[in-house]
């Protein structure tokens, strides 16, 4: 068993990660260091009956009933060829505790989010699961979507717009909403719920770098920003510039300072909540708390 020394949570708006490197067949990928709690060896798991078809089962760690998501099975690679060396890697995020069973478990890199590139179409049909591409000198590690894969797993995990119902009756809304989102689903979801809370006036970006670019565009033009967006909801992981880096930008700018800005993000934990607060968020809230996301809105989108 291996847990980490996560000392880069102690920062804040730097725009750096830590990325554990790990492999399933002859594919290097990467997940950030932050949703890993340890790593694990392979312990026998219980079969759960109608569980998805990637779900292997449960197992329990310390105490805790812990599902099992095969990731060569999700992402429709063959099984490890030496299955007694696969790792287990325990990870949480969007509140909840998962296992992801990969086949090797390198190392770590601290990298800038300025060196992930967006994924293009060529990732051997992947491109829907990647959220960034690290180059490497030898090798390329792939940034998996894991809520894309909870998500696609169990849906009941992600955000869902009849969660609105218990809003009840929504007026319309003028006010405009900018969101930075690199998930193409997460964007998706967002625009429909939010629309269906009111809120239809939104122009979305798929990272921080886009985003910050945009409004700086605006302000080049002379317009005043606080006219062009009444909120900023941004997630923390995304490629180029990450959303607390850019949650500084926006409040370290006197011309946008005085937008809200909330981070919505699969890591709102206590770990973490200090960064955002560092960085001048407004609130911030978890995936996939929804409701949570549009009553906050209501609050300070006066």
């Amino acid at each position: 068993m291996e847990t980490y020394d996560k000392g880069i949570l102690l920062e804040s708006g730097t725009n750096e990660l830590e990325v554990v490197e790990f492999g399933v067949g002859q594919n290097k990928f990467g997940i950030n260091v932050i949703k890993v709690k340890e790593i694990l060896n392979p312990v026998p798991v219980t079969k759960v009956p109608h569980a998805h078809q990637s779900v292997e089962g449960i197992i329990e760690i310390r105490g805790e009933v812990v599902p099992v998501v095969d990731v060569a099975h999700a992402l429709g690679f063959p099984p490890s060829d030496q299955p007694e060396l696969d790792k287990f890697i325990l990870a949480e995020f969007n509140k909840t505790k998962i296992v992801f069973h990969v086949h090797t478990v390198t190392q770590i890199h601290r990298i800038s989010w300025e060196n992930i590139e967006k994924p293009g179409k060529m990732y051997q049909g992947l491109e829907t699961q990647i959220t960034g591409v690290i180059k490497r000198e030898t090798e390329m590690l792939l940034m998996l979507d894991f809520e894309k894969m909870v998500a696609d797993i169990n849906p009941d995990s992600s955000i869902n717009v009849d969660q609105m119902k218990t809003l009840g009756v929504r007026e319309r809304s003028q006010k405009r909403i900018l969101i930075a989102e690199d998930s193409a689903m997460l964007r998706a979801m967002l625009e429909e719920t939010l629309g269906e809370a009111g809120y239809e006036n939104i122009r979305s970006f798929e990272d921080g770098k886009e985003a910050i670019d945009h409004l700086l565009g605006l302000v080049e033009e002379g317009k005043a920003v606080e006219e062009e967006y009444q909120l900023i909801i941004t997630d923390i992981e995304m490629p180029r510039m990450d959303g607390h880096h850019f949650t500084k930008q926006v409040k370290e700018d006197p011309n946008m300072q005085q937008i809200p800005v909330i981070i919505f993000s699969s890591l709102i934990t206590d770990d973490l909540r200090h960064k955002g607060e560092i960085v001048g968020a407004n609130d911030q809230i978890s995936k996939p708390e929804i409701v949570e996301l549009v009553k906050k809105i209501d609050q300070l989108i006066l």
